[in-house]
């Protein structure tokens, strides 16, 4: 075999196992944020929580496994159960997405609880959350704190 073989051998080996490892750690960017907001929270309240919309564009289930933000001292992925007629919040391990489906963190529903506050989120500020993906790609959001006035309240209970 020449070195001018041995080389594209060499170099197409390694283009091909780059593309292995891009095809497996890109699920973030195939997931589309919309809506993505975070609820304002009062002076010495012990949560926020924050809700989006998520669209996979892609032919497999993606997994989110965790968050993180500047903004809490502790973020976790919950649902909303219906314990004998009492909605009660429960951590979850990961908020799957169809594949080439869409789905909604929403108030009563899945949603990232941001825990402990580091500081009075107020509406009309920003905050980012980073999402992680099974993969281990991330993705962050950046999204508008809104008010709580017109959007009820969130019972704390786990």
């Amino acid at each position: 075999m020449s070195l001018k073989t041995h080389l594209s051998a060499l170099i197409f080996g390694g283009l091909t196992a780059l593309s292995a490892f891009s095809a497996q750690a890109d699920q973030a960017e195939h997931i589309d944020v919309s809506n993505a907001y975070a609820r304002e929270v009062p002076p010495g309240a012990p949560a926020s929580a924050s809700f989006m919309t998520l669209d996979n564009l892609s032919d497999e289930e993606i997994k989110i496994v965790a968050a993180d933000s500047d903004v809490a001292k502790v973020v976790e992925l919950h649902t909303h159960t219906n314990d004998n007629g009492v909605m009660r919040m429960r951590q979850i391990p990961a908020i799957s997405i169809p594949a080439n489906g869409q789905t909604v963190l929403k108030p009563g529903g899945l949603h990232i609880m941001l825990i402990g506050p580091k500081q009075p989120l107020k509406n009309g500020q920003t905050v980012s959350v980073d999402l992680k993906f099974e993969d281990g790609s991330h993705k962050t959001v950046s999204m508008p704190v809104k008010s709580l006035k017109g959007m009820g309240t969130m019972q704390h209970m786990h």
